[in-house]
């Protein structure tokens, strides 16, 4: 099986304008018959040009009319038939989750599809490591009932790790640790727990999943190992397939948790919307788009963002260097979508690419996605519950130290006009508001296993003022940036 799949990640590689023109062709078919197609003229048949002509750039709240209809279960709205399952996510500025189309196409020609090439390329960089020699251990979400259609139990909504789990095919179900029934709890200090003790005498060769809960997770196995290290634990481990969150403030936790010189670690950028890219180099951070599964890929540049007619680039007029915000056309019916990340392409001969970031500022060094609009709202409440008043503020991650106590969590940097009259209150009510708004920060925090409560410091006044001065954007437009997903700026203005 893995010369196929090499020789179609070597078309992506080799002729990757036609493949992307053929997908294109080939969704825009395919949806010619849905409300959105007959809209658009699908019919007719649209060219790379023609597409930017007849339908708009879309933001999740533009697209969400859409999305509901489709959620209460009307059938042939963006892609052909009934959707029956959605992925969770967080990053909406108006609602507390979004809840995007998984539909069967979708799962079998992006995601399984992905994940065999995936396992293809490890195979093929790593032939001694023997990753199908045991079981891959894959940390998953939860699942529950489809709210929006309460009469209809076949329809369900959930993380999109665990839609994809609960739809693995048998092959692929058998080769995965722990049991469906354990990884798909909602619980999630239960569910570490359970899992931990059945993984423990498993032959893991493989992790798969977010760095967060990853070391949650494999510090419990040591504890209950005897405090072994995790190659006594797993001796034929010797691959970690990771992503959502950038890896590099936890790579070192992982190399002591896992002291194997044999341990190699690839990244996968698979988001709720599909699987984008692979790391299929060895040593290296740069990601393969993914071409050929089910996703049709425009550019924005930066000085297009917010536009109300953005102008895109196809991927033929991209450059290196550049920061461009991802719009996708797929196969669940998302039409020239705006997902919400940034990349800069690395590589043009084939096309690969890193994650720069997020079109808005945000922290996601936890898989949290706490988006500015977030903190907007929970800095305000929090304001209003204690008589403060704030001048200015930043937010940056604390990243998990060596400890086996150790969380991760973050720092607010704030600066007051009028100190809260109890700070501890402050603290409380700016916690809870943004577990309120975000339901991937709220999971983090649940029980304080993965996020310890948020730690304030208050800045002497002046502090902003003093670190714009510094930088020469002081007055104007200028201002601290809400959130960062590095340390840099809050450890700046700390100094």
């Amino acid at each position: 099986m893995v010369k196929p799949r090499l020789a179609r990640l070597e078309r992506i590689r080799t002729e990757p304008h036609a493949v992307q023109a053929e997908l294109l062709e080939h969704l825009v078919h395919s949806a010619r018959h849905t409300d959105w197609g007959r809209q658009h003229g699908y019919a007719d048949g649209l060219s790379a040009r023609e597409l930017t002509q007849r339908v708009p750039v879309s933001s999740y709240e533009q697209l969400y009319p859409w999305i509901e209809r489709v959620l209460r279960g009307e059938d042939d709205v963006l892609w052909p038939g009934r959707v029956q399952w959605f992925a969770k996510s967080s990053g909406t500025t108006n609602a507390r989750s979004k809840y995007i189309p998984v539909t069967a196409q979708s799962l079998e020609d992006c995601h399984y599809r992905a994940g065999r090439d995936m396992v293809a390329v490890a195979q093929t960089l790593y032939p001694d490591a023997g990753v199908l020699r045991g079981k891959t251990l894959a940390l998953g979400g939860t699942l529950g009932p489809n709210t929006f259609r309460p009469d209809d139990p076949a329809s369900h909504i959930g993380d999109v790790s665990a839609v994809i789990m609960q739809n693995l095919p048998a092959w692929a179900e058998s080769r995965r640790t722990p049991s469906l029934d354990v990884a798909l709890l909602g619980e999630w200090e239960e569910k570490l727990e359970r899992m931990a003790r059945q993984v423990l005498t498993e032959n893991v060769s493989c992790l798969a999943g977010v760095p967060t809960w990853m070391i949650v997770l494999l510090r419990r196995v040591s504890e209950l190992a005897g405090g072994a290290p995790i190659t006594e634990v797993w001796p034929n481990l010797r691959l970690f397939m990771h992503g959502a969150v950038a890896f590099g403030p936890y790579r070192e936790l992982f190399r002591q948790l896992i002291p194997d010189e044999r341990m190699r670690y690839l990244e996968i950028y698979n988001a709720s919307e599909g699987y984008l890219a692979f790391q299929d180099q060895p040593d290296s951070q740069d990601l393969l788009l993914l071409l050929d599964h089910g996703i049709y890929y425009e550019f924005l540049p930066a000085e297009e963002v917010g536009k109300e007619y953005p102008r895109t680039l196809t991927l033929e007029e991209v450059e290196i260097g550049p920061s461009y915000a991802l719009v996708i056309s797929t196969n669940a019916g998302l039409w020239r979508y705006q997902i919400g990340d940034t990349v800069r392409f690395t590589s043009l001969a084939p096309y690969r690419i890193r994650i720069a970031g997020r079109t808005k500022h945000f922290l996601n060094a936890f898989g949290e996605e706490v988006v500015v609009e977030n903190a907007e709202a929970a800095v305000a409440a929090a304001a209003t519950a204690t008589g403060a008043l704030v001048r200015d503020y930043t937010a940056a991650p604390i990243y998990f130290g060596s400890g086996r106590e150790s969380r991760g969590g973050h720092q607010w940097l704030i600066e007051f006009a009028q100190a809260p009259d109890d700070q501890n209150r402050f603290v409380q009510v700016l916690d809870e508001t943004l577990r309120a708004l975000n339901s991937d920060y709220d999971a983090k925090r649940y029980r304080d296993i993965a996020l310890q409560p948020p730690v304030l410091t208050v800045a002497t006044a002046g502090t902003f003022e003093q670190w714009l001065a510094r930088k020469g954007k002081l007055g104007g437009q200028h201002k601290v940036p809400r959130l960062s997903n590095s340390r840099e700026l809050l450890d700046e203005l700390l100094s």
